[in-house]
């Protein structure tokens, strides 16, 4: 089986380690302790790799958090990718920090790069993992806020979980949807 991992984020030093950037930390993370490297390709960073018997893409898209979907599509196509085998990391302020809650579908939630993804594959049916990154700002700095950095108390537990997130993309991969929901959805 062949999946599609996507972790969302913003390219450029400005938008490194931001909230907004969790998906590509995540990636980032994963790939490191998959032994895969990221090349420099066409809408993103890609790293092509095994873990078992899955058969992996990974996806930072160049495109900016608000085109991802013309990343997502053109990989999935390239690939030859089923929406049932994409899955897409991404930040989520409506959860607290460290929260992780993977969905087979559902809304955007208000986040710009979930919407254009849907709209650009005109469906929502494709898994994702949302990190929660809390939302402790004033009215009207939403923007402000997820493209700040993290704080230190938040940082501390970066670690640990980022290595939760890692775990949950393996057990989609490896062991299906529903198993992954159960075991990491609480942890």
């Amino acid at each position: 089986m062949k999946y599609l991992i996507v972790g969302l984020g913003n390219i450029g030093d400005e938008y490194d380690g931001t909230r907004h950037n969790i998906g590509f930390r995540v990636l980032d993370a994963f790939a490191k302790a998959s032994n895969i490297s990221f090349e420099d390709r066409r809408y993103g960073f890609v790293g092509m790799g095994r873990v078992k018997n899955a058969e992996l893409v990974l996806l930072k898209p160049s495109t900016y958090m608000n085109l991802s979907g013309n990343a997502v599509r053109y990989w999935m196509n390239k690939e030859n990718i089923l929406p049932e085998n994409l899955l897409i990391v991404c930040d989520d302020l409506a959860l607290p920090f460290g929260k992780l809650r993977l969905r087979p579908s559902g809304s955007d939630g208000g986040h710009n790069g979930l919407k254009n993804i849907a709209s650009v594959l005109c469906s929502q049916q494709w898994a994702r993992i949302r990190f929660g990154v809390g939302n402790d700002f004033p009215h009207g700095t939403q923007i402000d806020f997820v493209l700040g950095q993290f704080e230190p108390e938040e940082l501390e537990k970066m670690d640990e979980r980022v290595g939760v997130a890692c775990e949950m993309i393996k057990a989609f991969c490896l062991s299906g949807i529903t198993f992954a929901m159960n075991n990491y959805n609480n942890k």
